[in-house]
């Protein structure tokens, strides 16, 4: 699909930045065009913009920022991620899966294994031996996710078009 958009949960600023700065330190650097995300949904059709840009601040109008914890490290086999649960969050992604019904593809249609990536397309041996050096240091940690970030995807480095931050008050 040419330029779809990507929806993300976005991080805390305090998470964003360590897990930015794994990144830097183990993503390979000719490859690193993105920023520490969580990704909720990999591609929406262009022509869902209008309906995306409608729907998702009502959605998080009405929702409390979603809690989640880092729970260690996530296995890619040819890279690393840090693995989340966050079962409010898996929540409103099934309650935007809901209402984009019949508009998403094979790979949206699954529910995703929340994670933010450090390291990709490394060999498998080049993973294990980082999985194995960061684990022991990964601790359980609570955070919320402050928004919902809307992407547009070319070719390259992702486009912001739109945030949109949780301001509501029911709890999922």
């Amino acid at each position: 699909m040419p330029h779809p958009f990507i929806l993300t949960a976005a991080l805390p600023p305090d998470i964003h930045g360590w897990a930015e700065g794994l990144r830097r330190a183990h993503y390979p650097p000719e490859r690193n065009n993105l920023h520490a995300h969580v990704t909720l949904f990999h591609a929406f059709a262009p022509s869902l913009l209008e309906d995306l840009s409608a729907y998702l601040p009502r959605v998080v109008g009405e929702f409390a920022a979603p809690q989640a914890e880092i729970t260690g490290l996530m296995d890619l086999g040819t890279g690393t991620a840090i693995a989340l649960a966050s079962p409010p969050l898996l929540d409103l992604r099934a309650i935007i899966a809901e209402h984009f019904c019949g508009s998403l593809t094979a790979q949206d249609l699954h529910e995703p294994r929340l994670h933010i990536t450090i390291q990709n397309k490394v060999t498998k041996r080049e993973a294990r031996a980082l999985q194995a050096a960061l684990g022991p240091t990964i601790a359980p940690r609570r955070f919320v996710f402050p928004a919902l970030e809307l992407y547009l995807y070319q070719g390259g480095p992702w486009t912001l078009v739109k945030r949109c931050a949780f301001r509501g008050r029911a709890v999922l």
